[in-house]
């Protein structure tokens, strides 16, 4: 799945950009850069990890309609008090097959973007709202990145969100914990998951994958924000059991962690100053 098997972009672009203080006075926009490491399987499901080491970018923008903060970067198309509608974009790195053993001999996953609509439900919030309980529903369509890109179904990942802003004794760190299933269509699975009997072997035999559930998945999140310098790390843990592609032969781990830290360096900032609550 775009936003799963090569996570990394994703979750790197999810670090990078801060967690918010509640409803207080921000700059309509900051910039910075930084880097960040990270360790994640090929793809959901491999028995392989890839480290990363890159740079990233740092960008938060929290105008009326287009907003860039740790949720990603969106269009709110409708929001109110408890409600909010998104349109959410995501990109994933591509996987190149002869490095790694499962998919010898297959075709390269190539880069994928995902866009579509996230509905947002407040379920609850302190009174201060520095503790909240949100319901994320995003669903998106799916491309590969290529000379001739090409639709690879949707993904549907709803989830529970609770962020903590508050923590006695750790001032200035922000918290969060965010769980669900995720969901695929035929496309999407078989993009990751089937083989086609040309890619057939002894030890790897022709795999048809379905749509449907596609396994669970855990983050838990820190971060904090200095003066001119923004730290954070992060920590996933999926479980693939009873995944509609559990039988796949691609599938070579159904359990597995992976992780990163980052730091950003702020260089310059709006002089308008904004009231950014999420």
């Amino acid at each position: 799945m775009a936003t799963v098997s090569g996570a990394a972009v994703v979750l790197v672009l999810a670090l990078a950009v801060p967690a918010a203080q509640a409803a207080e006075e921000q700059p309509l926009w900051e910039v910075g850069a930084g880097i960040a490491a990270l360790s994640f399987p090929a793809y959901r499901g491999s028995d392989q990890t890839t480290n990363f080491l890159m740079p990233i970018p740092y960008f938060t923008y929290h105008g009326k309609i287009l907003k860039a903060d740790r949720h990603g970067l969106r269009g709110q198309l409708f929001g109110s008090d408890r409600l909010e509608l998104t349109v959410s974009a995501a990109l994933s790195p591509p996987a190149t097959s002869d490095e790694i053993a499962a998919r010898a001999g297959m075709p390269d996953l190539a880069a994928t973007f995902e866009i579509g609509p996230e509905l947002d439900v407040t379920l609850w919030r302190s009174e201060n709202r520095a503790r909240s309980v949100k319901l994320l529903l995003p669903l998106r369509a799916a491309y590969t990145l290529e000379r001739s890109p090409r639709s690879i179904g949707w993904v549907a990942h709803p989830k529970l969100n609770l962020d903590v802003t508050d923590v006695p004794g750790l001032p200035g760190w922000k918290f969060g914990l965010l769980a669900g299933p995720l969901f695929g269509d035929q496309r999407q699975h078989a993009y990751f998951y089937s083989v086609e009997p040309q890619y057939a072997t002894a030890t790897r035999p022709a795999y048809a994958a379905q749509s449907g559930y596609a396994g669970m998945q855990v983050l838990a999140s820190a971060s904090k924000r200095f003066r001119k310098t923004w730290i954070g790390a992060f920590v996933r843990y999926d479980n693939l059991a009873g995944a509609r592609f559990e039988d796949s032969p691609l599938v070579r781990s159904q359990n597995y962690l992976a992780g990163g830290v980052a730091v950003s360096w702020i260089f310059g900032e709006s002089s308008t100053r904004v009231r950014a609550d999420e």
